[in-house]
């Protein structure tokens, strides 16, 4: 899928960031139908909603997707502490306000889904719906865990204290292609790389054929080490704010559910290692209107590994709200 066939655009937003974005308007727009605005993960970029843009648009609906911050052609801030939540959330709503969009369908996967969970608490007013793929949504935590603390008592969280190492920035940009390998990968090749430790060596192991089981093709995965060959820093700066994150929302005393007549979606795969069943279960604790959806047999990378299933879900899930009626695709 050529990268040069979406409607690039750029903007100036008013908390002074720069943001590259893709802007689909459909031939025949309806502006009373809500746009959906979509936020990619660790490691992705607006391409990674390549395969669902074009079916959600003919369905008559505006798609925005952002390249988040560190991203691709969008601001790199130098400082970490300028990826916390709470800056990003502010970077979403700016981007609507931009746009003169008073409120969205908010779409997030892994980090995205993250951060459109903690959007829904910092801008409540601003979300028509919320859609979390693959990583479902947690409260603010009560008490500051650093995340060597958390790698002690999780051990299979510590890929996420490699992640906060200044080290693995230059290890992974010189890697990037074995990296990139062992992350997009599909369940039935998948490589352990969560606890401490394990990636740095996998990725570093000259013997391994990383391509093998990997999601992406050959002209996808050139496109990534685009991307991603000099400017790892913004990226993994998202692991670096676990302190900033906490102190934001404890001064906000952020609630921990999210709000009442909120609808929300989330979906996952049932062999993504990252999204146990507890923690599915837990998310049901703090929305009151939640729908889930389990993907049989598929991985984290649900948009790559179920790209039509993602794109009919979530159409599905916004008909049953009566935000559009299906039309011929």
């Amino acid at each position: 899928m050529d990268p040069t066939t979406f409607n690039h655009r750029n903007a100036h937003i008013s908390t002074g960031r720069l943001y590259h974005f893709i802007d689909q308007i459909p031939r025949t727009y309806d502006p009373t139908r809500p746009p959906l605005i979509c936020l990619h993960g660790f490691p992705d970029s607006w391409f990674g909603w390549r395969h669902q843009i074009g079916p959600w648009c003919r369905q008559g609906f505006r798609v925005i997707v952002p390249d988040m911050l560190g991203y691709g052609e969008t601001d790199t801030p130098h400082d970490s502490s300028a990826y916390s939540t709470k800056n990003i959330c502010n970077d979403i709503a700016a981007l609507l306000d931009f746009l003169a969009i008073p409120k969205a369908v908010v779409i997030g996967h892994d980090w995205g889904s993250y951060t459109a969970g903690r959007f829904a608490l910092w801008h409540p007013d601003r979300l028509i719906a919320l859609v979390m793929l693959s990583v479902p949504y947690v409260p603010p935590m009560t008490q500051h865990m650093p995340v060597e603390e958390m790698t002690r008592k999780y051990p299979s969280y510590g890929y996420q204290m490699y992640f906060a190492s200044e080290s693995s920035t230059s290890e992974i940009e010189e890697n990037l292609i074995p990296f990139l390998g062992v992350v997009f990968r599909s369940p039935e090749k998948a490589l352990s790389w969560s606890k401490f430790d394990e990636l740095r060596t996998l990725i570093t192991n000259k013997q391994i054929n990383f391509t093998d089981g990997c999601l992406l093709n050959e002209r996808e995965l050139q496109f990534h080490v685009s991307r991603f060959q000099h400017s790892m820093r913004g990226p993994l700066s998202y692991y670096r704010t676990t302190k900033a994150r906490f102190e934001e929302e404890k001064d906000a005393q952020l609630p921990a559910h999210l709000p009442l007549n909120l609808p929300v979606l989330f979906v996952y795969g049932t062999k993504d290692a990252t999204c146990p069943p507890s923690a599915v279960r837990n998310a049901h604790k703090f929305i009151s209107r939640l729908n889930t959806v389990a993907l049989e047999d598929v991985g984290h990378w649900v948009m790559l590994e179920a790209q039509n299933r993602i794109a009919s879900e979530v159409l599905r899930y916004l008909s049953s709200l009566g935000l559009y009626q299906k039309s011929r695709m």
